[in-house]
């Protein structure tokens, strides 16, 4: 295979896949939903595929047999498919009709390990406050940062939405900022690199705490737009338009490229995570080899925690590998909190902000000289991992059934993959070896130019 290359065919995959091939060939992809995007050439993909974040058993053949049968697209609309009511696997709850249908644990969970998802869910609940203060266990917030806690934009552990008019509350929207250039990635070739604003970093944090100042608010702004569907009907929608207005440390660069992220729901992530990544890699195509009209991609990423390529799962455009670094990177940039991955006391501040970077923090040896040490990263990151999917509900309904015959003979499974099976796992039983139904391949894909931020990621 020439260099840059990528295999599409599973069975290709397979080959070059192999941990033992002298040379490796992985699609990476900085990705804005337009066009931007870069082919890689790994030297050993076997960090990439060996899901470093995981304590996996390796599958045997019995077991990929049987993978191959359950994952298999159904082509019987006539009822539903066995277990399908279970999105979530073992892991499964019953659907609540209140405000807490995303707040369960894993259904499949212990009552010692429910334990240690409370816990989690203490700290993720938590309200930060500024250094120093009499509680040192949750001091440290800011000096700038978007939220208190992560139950603010999370709220309930659901998505947060846009303002919907200049009044409304923007604290689960925050802007990403970056600018083109900066240092390439060695690990990965032909890296699309960008660099951090000089003065507002990658982020736009909104908030400040007292005697300091907020970098910049974000404003939505909406127009209408008539667009006719095909049956003839007519349909208004709302395009938004984002600026930053009251910058608080000088304009930002004049190249400075922006992109809005609204928090998303938490449910069934462990599962997601755990799904193997050369099943997500194996359904890559991103040249459309086989003419589907689908170009799916896999962002791969350099990994913090273990200094590794490896696959991008989670974030707007996949851009962290675990649970646990996207929560450490969350940790840092929206509420100023440092962790054992980003140590910096001051949290997101630059170098342009030296006032911000001289204040107090919480940092403490028995916290890993961090906010938030080890052990609150990794209960967080457990309690993140274990927030259980509802079943789904009337899937033998002959609408419900309609409409899913509907939804696979109109292609949309060639991204919203059905069903996956998770790795074999030592130390995870909740997401151990479960038939789960997420509908995504976890790939990236061009969404068009309506839809484009214009912004490269990372």
């Amino acid at each position: 295979m020439p260099p840059g290359d990528f295999v599409n065919s599973t069975d290709a995959c397979a080959k070059v896949f192999d941990p033992k091939s002298l040379a490796v060939h992985v699609r990476s992809l900085l990705f804005s939903s337009a066009i931007l995007c870069t082919f890689s050439t790994i030297a050993d993909a076997e960090p990439v595929l060996s899901d470093l974040h995981l304590d996996v058993v390796p599958r045997t053949a019995e077991e990929a047999k049987w993978i191959a049968r359950a994952t298999l697209p159904t082509t019987d609309f006539s009822s539903s498919e066995p277990f399908e009511a279970n999105s979530g696997g073992a892991a499964t709850i019953p659907a609540l009709g209140n405000t807490n249908a995303f707040s369960q644990p894993s259904g499949n969970m212990g009552t010692e390990r429910a334990l240690d998802f409370k816990v989690g869910k203490g700290i993720f609940d938590k309200l930060w406050v500024p250094a120093p203060a009499p509680d040192l266990v949750s001091d440290g917030l800011g000096p700038l940062y978007n939220a208190r806690s992560c139950q603010s934009c999370h709220l309930k552990d659901g998505r947060g939405h846009p303002p919907e008019s200049p009044e409304d509350s923007a604290v689960s929207l925050f802007m990403r900022i970056s600018v083109p250039g900066g240092a390439g990635v060695k690990e990965i070739e032909d890296y699309i690199a960008t660099a951090p604003d000089p003065v507002y970093g990658d982020q736009i944090q909104d908030f400040s705490i007292p005697d300091h100042v907020a970098e910049a608010q974000p404003q939505v702004t909406y127009t209408e737009k008539v667009v006719e569907l095909s049956g003839g009907e007519m349909a208004s929608l709302r395009v938004p338009a984002y600026r930053l207005r009251d910058f608080g440390y000088g304009p930002k660069a004049p190249d400075a490229m922006l992109s809005p992220r609204i928090a998303p729901q938490m449910i069934g992530l462990g599962l997601l995570s755990a799904i193997p990544a050369v099943d997500i890699l194996a359904r890559a195509d991103p040249r459309d080899v086989d003419g589907d009209g689908i170009s799916g991609r896999a962002q791969i990423v350099l990994s913090r925690r273990y200094g590794v390529p490896m696959l991008g799962r989670f974030g707007h455009k996949a851009e962290k590998p675990s649970i646990l670094e996207q929560s450490a990177a969350a940790f840092a940039s929206d509420m100023g909190i440092s962790t054992p991955l980003f140590p910096a006391g001051y949290g997101a501040c630059t170098q342009a902000q030296a006032a911000c970077r001289a204040a107090p923090d919480g940092n403490a040896p028995r916290q890993d000289n961090a906010e938030i040490g080890e052990d609150g990263l990794a209960l967080v990151t457990f309690y993140a991992s274990n927030l259980a999917v509802p079943a789904r509900r009337d899937v033998d309904d002959p609408i419900v059934l309609q409409g899913k015959q509907v939804f696979y003979r109109t292609g949309c499974t060639a991204c919203h993959t059905p069903k996956h099976v998770t790795h074999r796992l030592n130390d995870r039983p909740e997401q151990n070896f479960q038939l789960i139904w997420p509908y995504t391949d976890m790939l990236l894909h061009d969404m068009g130019p309506a839809l484009a931020d214009h912004r490269h990621e990372l």
